[in-house]
């Protein structure tokens, strides 16, 4: 399998993604969701999710169709079309899955993957993160994971006058 080949197929359909967390589970893999738009990777993603990857032994990312960051950002969002996310994201070495959600929360992404571990920005409460009760009920934990400061979408986005 060429480089390509490999990015492409850490893009999973949500209705293929169970046969793969049925054999994560199997082998006892810890498996970490998290989610967001991450329409211009930067430095505080980056670490984010290297962050969010040490937690366990797989790293799910639940992405935002172009559609549904319209909808939390603006018309103006997202600057690169979610295919063009995705592949960013699954060339990265320690994230083991992207798959892309329409709706406008992860809520029904959450309760297929039943994570081990949850992981969001710190600028949430841990107890007011969508898929809190659905992870803790399955004895998993919520983690959240400060951001780098200085580095945002939004600040790029102004600095480069891009919007």
């Amino acid at each position: 399998m060429n480089a390509t080949d490999l990015i492409q197929s850490k893009i999973i359909e949500p209705d293929q993604i169970d046969r793969l967390l049925s054999l994560w589970r199997f082998k006892n893999e810890k498996i970490v969701f998290t989610n967001g738009c991450f329409d211009i990777i930067h430095r505080g993603h980056i670490e984010y999710l290297a962050q969010a990857a040490n937690l366990g032994s797989k790293l799910v990312i639940g992405l935002n169709t172009d559609q549904s960051v319209k909808k939390l950002k603006g018309n103006d969002r997202p600057i690169n079309p979610e295919a063009a996310r995705a592949m960013v994201l699954a060339a990265c070495s320690f994230i083991d899955a992207v798959i892309l959600f329409n709706d406008n929360t992860p809520i029904n992404l959450i309760k297929q993957v039943q994570p081990d571990v949850l992981v969001k920005g710190g600028d949430y409460i841990i107890e007011e993160i969508v898929g809190y009760d659905v992870v803790t009920t399955n004895g998993g934990e919520v983690v959240t994971i400060n951001f780098v400061d200085g580095f945002s979408s939004s600040s790029i986005i102004k600095k480069g006058g891009l919007v």
